[in-house]
């Protein structure tokens, strides 16, 4: 059984990329037509009104063609447009049950580790969400860890989760503002790359001088004396 691969978005833009063309190929006939169609004859004898009736005989024949071309033309573009809408139509519809599917293999796989373990089989871990939290590990077997979460002010960010056998570890957050310290990138699994670590808070702002400036020296005669220092 042969298999036909298609991608509704490229079907969609060369029937978009066509249509223009037939408007180009339109115009440039419509220009021509008043030229060829009804040529005058070069000379009053009956040689030259002959070669100018055949000549435009050609042309409106040429016109004739060009329209039923353009007729074709505008058939394929349609249908083209309307092939590219009906797969990703059934594309569509065929989404929702696979992932139904898919959901259930994937439960039915991921009890058992995840009922001993805490841990799925197969699967990604989640993104943290609360501020400095962890991103989960990820499967034992395939997963990548999830995302740590940036930290409050002042707050580590989350660590990255660790990857499983087969996956990266996952980001750690960004430290809060005020010195947070970047949260550390998830392990990596036997084949994997670890997790970058989070970048750390921005630090605080530097307190206000409170000590006087010395006195400034004295200047030599017609010069002037220095200038105090900075509290």
């Amino acid at each position: 059984m042969s298999l036909v691969v298609v991608s509704p978005e490229l079907m969609q833009a060369t029937a978009a990329e066509l249509a223009r063309i037939g408007s180009t190929l339109n115009s440039g006939n419509a220009v021509a037509a008043g030229a060829t169609t009804a040529l005058a004859a070069a000379g009053a004898d009956d040689v030259s009104a002959a070669i100018a009736s055949l000549f435009s005989g050609y042309a409106r024949d040429y016109q004739s063609l060009s329209l039923q071309a353009a007729q074709l033309h505008d058939r394929f573009v349609q249908v083209l447009g309307s092939g590219a809408l009906w797969y990703a139509s059934a594309e569509a519809a065929n989404v929702s049950p696979l992932q139904e599917v898919e959901r259930g293999v994937l439960s039915v796989i991921n009890a058992p580790t995840q009922s001993l373990l805490g841990r799925p089989l197969i699967g990604n871990g989640a993104d943290a969400t609360a501020p400095g939290g962890n991103g989960g590990d990820g499967g034992l077997l395939f997963g990548n860890g999830g995302a740590g979460a940036p930290g409050l002010a002042g707050q580590p960010g989350g660590k990255g989760g660790n990857a499983g056998f087969f996956g990266n570890g996952g980001v750690g957050g960004v430290g809060g503002a005020g010195g947070g310290t970047g949260g550390a990138g998830g392990n990596a699994g036997f084949i994997g790359r670890g997790g970058a670590g989070g970048i750390g808070g921005t630090g605080t702002a530097g307190a206000t001088g409170i000590a006087p400036g010395g006195p400034g020296a004295d200047g030599l005669p017609g010069v002037n004396g220095g200038s105090g220092g900075v509290g």
